[in-house]
């Protein structure tokens, strides 16, 4: 049941899993180690809400707020119809599935590259970032951009100075590579290069 909902989840504004929709009834206590079972054999990637984007990372996040990704991107494209599945080749009518589908491209590159997966939203909705990285000394928002424009979010962790540890973002787009106002901008396929850079 977790597994066949995980793309209902991704579909979702906040894609956040939820265990109590997932059946009629369902209580986490009941489903206790399945999303660790799905995890730990290679099935998806759990990315983990951040109570405030700073350092420590792991001494810094809610386990029981998560998103659930795909390990293999080819497994969310697989679970959704045939009709679906043919419009994301045809790169048409994605709606919905846009952004989870870079986002899960770019959260398994992540994984692949050593990273653990991290994400913010504020509880008003007003701020969200996708991933988080970190250098020795720097906290690195993350933004996944399924369209080109601003990553308002990220500009808002940069400028404030209630966030010291933010000093630049990297904005993943289906675009060129760039820098302006300490944003770098670099194609989702290089996303593996990310830890190099």
């Amino acid at each position: 049941n977790c597994y066949r909902k995980i793309p209902v989840f991704l579909g979702n504004e906040n894609k956040k899993f939820q265990i109590s929709k997932v059946t009629d009834g369902a209580r986490n206590r009941e489903y206790v180690g399945v999303i660790e079972w799905l995890e730990n054999a290679g099935i998806v990637n759990v990315s983990y809400s951040m109570e405030h984007p700073s350092l420590p990372l792991k001494g810094n996040y809610n386990p029981d707020n998560y998103r659930i990704y795909f390990r293999d991107t080819g497994l969310l494209i697989g679970s959704l119809d045939e009709e679906a599945q043919e419009d994301l080749r045809a790169n048409k009518n994605l709606g919905v599935y846009k952004g989870a589908l870079y986002e899960n491209v770019v959260g398994e590159a992540l994984v692949k590259s050593g990273y653990e997966l991290y994400y913010y939203k504020r509880e008003d909705s007003t701020l969200e970032e996708d991933f988080f990285v970190r250098t020795a000394s720097e906290l690195i928002p993350v933004e996944v951009k399924a369209k080109s424009g601003k990553a308002k979010s990220m500009q808002a962790l940069i400028e404030n100075d209630r966030y010291p540890e933010i000093h630049h973002g990297i904005k993943l787009t289906g675009g060129n590579i760039g820098f302006s106002d300490n944003v770098y901008t670099f194609p989702y396929f290089c996303t593996f290069l990310m830890k190099r850079y």
